[in-house]
C-alpha cells in the first residue's frame, strides 16, 4: 500500500490542503493516509453528493483544487452533478474513486461498477492507478499519473479529473503498524500568461477605435479586483458600456483613483430589455460585442443579442473550448482578460496621439448622434433627441455609452419606485429585495438556482458593498446549491456566508448539513412557497391544466425540524414586519449558524411578479 499513501503526500507537495471524503471500506487505505497526513485536513461528510458539492465550494472560494476520495461502487456516481458542475465552471477537483481489481469487473463482486472513465466528456480526464506497484517502474508510474491528475486539474480551464485506483485487501494497516510517507518526486506545471505579438494588438487596437458602437458584457467569473480596476479604466478610456449580471463579479467596489464617474457597469438589463420599445433595443444595438466570462443568467439579454447581433463579437479567454452564445462569434482572443485590457490602455498611452484618440472619440459620439436621430421614440428613457428641449451641449450625453447608462438609470429608479409602492401583499420578491439590501458586509453570497438567482439577478447588489456572488450556474441545478454554501462557509469561517434559496433546492439538499463541522458563519434564507413557484412564473407551464399537480411540486414541508436537526437557529417569518424585526438579529455575527424561513403563498407570488412585469411593460406608454 506504500504507493498508494503516498498520494497523500504527492497531494500536499502540490498544495492541496483539504479533503472531503465519505465513508467506505475499499477506500480505507486512501482515508488512513490523508487522515494522518498533517498538512491535509479531512472533512468526512456521508452523502457522496453532498460531498462533492461541499468539495466544490471548498475549491471554489479557495481557488486551489480540492480532493475528493469515495469508496467503490455507486458512491462514485454520486459525485456526477458537481463534477458536471466543476468542469463547467472551471474549478479543479481531483477525485480518487477506489475500485476493485480489473479482473473482479462484470464478475457479480459486490459494489462494483464500471469505474474507468465514471464522468466521461465532463471531466477533463481520467487516470488509472496501477492495481500492482511492486515493481518499480510501476511504483514510479503510480506517482507520475497522480501529480499529472493534480497539473491537468490546475490548469486553465481548471475542472476535475477522476483517479481511480483498483484496491486489494487487506486495506487497513495491522494493529499498531506506523503509516509513513516516502520522499516522493513530483511533477510541478508552471503556467505561462498568454501573450499578443504587438502587430497584433495594434490590430485590435485600431479596430477598436474604428468602432463607434462597442459593448463589454461579462460572463460568470470569480471577483477579481485588478480585473474590474482595469475593466474600468478600459470603459472610461473608450466610452464603453459594460454590462454584467450579478454572478459576473464587476459591480463590487474597488479601490484607488481609477474608477471615471459613470464607468461603474451596469446590471439591470432583465428590467430595461423588457421594455417593449423597439427603437431602444435599436439604439443598444452594438457594432462590436467583446465578452469574457463563462454563462449569463439573464435569458433577456442573450435574447437581445442574438436579435440585434453585432457585426463581430470577439470573446478574450486564455484557453479552452468557446461558446457561440450569441450565434455572432467572429474573433478568440487567447488573453487573460485583465491582460487584454490592460495591454489595450498600454498600447494607446504609448503609441497613439491625442488627436487619433480624439478624432475615434468624435467618430463614436457622431455615429451614435446618428441612430439617435433614426430613433426619437429612446426619449421616454430621459434619453434626449437632438433638437430636444433636454438636449445636453455636451456631446457625450448623446454617446452609445450613455444610451446604455440612462437606461440603466431608469431601470434602477423604476425599482426603486415600484417597490416603493404601498399596500404591497406580501410576497417573495419583495421579501428578496429587503434581504438584500441588509447584507452584512463582505458577504459570500451564494444565490440557489430557480427564481433565487432570478431574483438578485434583476434587482442586482447596488447597495452591497463588497458582497462576492457566487451560483452553481456552470449547468444551473438545483442539487448542491447548499452543499456548496457549506463548503465556502468551512474554507472562510470568518466570513459571513448566506444563502438565498428556494424550498425544492433546500429540501433537496438537506444532507449538506449532515455532518459534524461547525458553521457559525452561515446564514440561510429559505423563500418556502411550498411549491416549484418558478413554473407559475414563466410562459409554458402556466397556461397548462397540469401545472399544480406536474410541475409545481406541492409540498408541506417547514424547515423547523431540519433547522432542530442540525443545530440552527430558526427564524420563521410570514410578515413584512416580522421580516423586517427578524433580519438584523438573523444577520448578527453572533449567535452561530442561522436559518430564516420566508413562508409565502405561491398564487400570491405569481400574481406580485406578474404585476411587476407589466409594470416594466407599460411604463412607456
Amino acid at each position: 500500500m506504500q504507493a498508494v499513501y503516498n498520494i497523500a503526500e504527492i497531494c500536499a507537495r502540490h498544495g492541496i490542503t483539504d479533503v472531503v471524503l465519505s465513508p467506505g471500506s475499499r477506500c480505507a487505505p486512501l482515508t488512513i493516509a490523508f487522515a494522518r497526513h498533517p498538512e491535509i485536513r479531512v472533512r468526512t461528510v456521508p452523502d457522496e453528493r453532498a460531498a462533492a458539492f461541499i468539495g466544490l465550494g471548498l475549491a471554489q472560494s479557495q481557488r486551489r483544487a480540492v480532493a475528493l476520495v469515495c469508496t467503490s461502487g455507486t458512491a462514485g456516481l454520486n459525485y456526477a452533478p458537481a463534477v458536471a458542475e466543476a468542469y463547467f465552471q472551471q474549478i479543479p477537483l481531483v477525485i480518487f474513486t477506489a475500485d476493485r481489481p480489473p479482473e473482479w469487473i462484470d464478475q457479480l463482486d459486490g459494489q462494483t461498477i464500471r469505474q474507468t472513465d465514471l464522468y466521461g466528456a465532463h471531466a477533463k480526464g481520467t487516470f488509472t492507478f496501477p492495481a500492482d506497484t511492486n515493481h518499480a517502474d510501476a511504483k514510479w508510474h503510480s506517482a507520475r499519473i497522480v501529480s499529472e491528475a493534480i497539473n491537468s486539474a490546475q490548469q486553465f480551464p481548471a475542472g476535475p479529473v477522476q483517479v481511480n485506483i483498483p484496491l486489494r485487501e487487506p486495506f487497513y494497516p495491522k494493529a499498531g503498524q506506523e503509516l509513513r510517507f516516502e520522499e516522493v518526486k513530483v511533477i510541478r506545471e508552471q503556467a505561462g500568461t498568454p501573450t499578443l505579438p504587438p502587430s497584433k494588438l495594434t490590430s485590435l487596437a485600431q479596430a477598436l477605435r474604428d468602432t463607434s458602437r462597442l459593448l463589454v458584457v461579462a460572463g460568470q467569473h470569480v471577483f477579481d479586483e485588478q480585473l474590474v480596476r482595469s475593466l474600468r479604466k478600459f470603459a472610461a478610456a473608450y466610452q464603453v458600456p459594460v454590462v454584467g449580471d450579478v454572478i459576473a463579479n464587476v459591480h463590487q467596489p474597488v479601490g484607488g483613483n481609477s474608477e471615471a464617474s459613470g464607468t461603474a457597469p451596469m446590471g439591470h438589463q432583465d428590467v430595461f430589455l423588457a421594455v417593449p420599445d423597439a427603437s431602444l433595443k435599436a439604439n443598444l444595438r452594438p457594432e462590436l460585442l467583446i465578452t469574457f466570462g463563462q454563462s449569463l443568467i439573464s435569458k433577456a439579454l442573450k435574447l437581445y443579442l442574438r436579435e440585434f447581433a453585432p457585426q463581430q463579437h470577439w470573446h478574450v479567454q486564455a484557453a479552452g473550448p468557446v461558446a457561440d452564445t450569441f450565434k455572432s462569434l467572429t474573433r478568440i482572443i487567447r488573453l487573460e482578460p485583465t491582460t487584454f485590457f490592460e495591454q489595450l490602455l498600454l498600447l494607446d498611452k504609448h503609441h497613439f496621439t491625442s488627436s487619433e484618440l480624439t478624432t475615434a472619440k468624435a467618430n463614436r459620439l457622431t455615429a451614435a448622434a446618428d441612430v439617435t436621430r433614426v430613433a426619437p421614440a429612446a426619449v421616454p428613457l430621459g434619453i434626449p433627441t437632438p433638437g430636444s428641449a433636454s438636449e445636453s451641449t455636451d456631446a457625450a450625453d448623446i454617446s452609445y455609452a450613455s444610451h446604455w447608462q440612462r437606461a440603466e438609470q431608469w431601470a434602477d429608479g423604476f425599482l426603486a419606485d415600484f417597490f416603493a409602492g404601498q399596500n404591497q401583499p406580501f410576497n417573495e420578491f419583495t421579501a428578496f429585495q429587503h434581504t438584500l439590501q441588509l447584507l452584512p458586509k463582505n458577504t459570500a453570497l451564494h444565490l440557489a438556482n430557480s427564481m433565487a438567482v432570478r431574483y438578485a439577478n434583476i434587482l442586482g447588489l447596488d447597495n452591497c458593498a463588497a458582497t462576492e456572488v457566487f451560483a452553481n450556474r456552470g449547468t444551473s441545478g438545483i442539487d448542491g446549491c447548499t452543499s456548496t454554501a457549506v463548503g465556502t462557509a468551512l474554507a472562510q469561517p470568518n466570513r459571513p456566508v448566506v444563502l438565498l434559496t428556494g424550498d425544492v433546492a433546500f429540501f433537496y439538499d438537506r444532507n449538506a448539513l449532515w455532518h459534524n463541522y461547525p458553521l457559525p458563519n452561515l446564514r440561510i434564507v429559505l423563500f418556502n412557497n411550498h411549491a416549484g413557484g418558478i413554473f407559475r412564473l414563466i410562459d409554458g407551464p402556466r397556461q397548462q391544466p397540469e401545472l399544480e399537480e406536474f410541475f409545481e411540486t406541492h409540498q408541506p414541508l417547514t424547515a423547523e425540524n431540519t433547522a432542530r436537526d442540525f443545530n440552527l437557529r430558526y427564524f420563521p417569518v410570514s410578515t413584512f414586519a416580522e421580516l423586517e424585526s427578524a433580519l438584523p438579529v438573523f444577520f448578527a455575527p453572533e449567535g452561530g449558524a442561522a436559518l430564516l424561513e420566508i413562508t409565502t403563498d405561491s398564487a400570491t407570488n405569481a400574481a406580485f411578479f406578474e404585476h411587476y412585469r407589466t409594470s416594466v411593460r407599460t411604463s412607456f406608454s
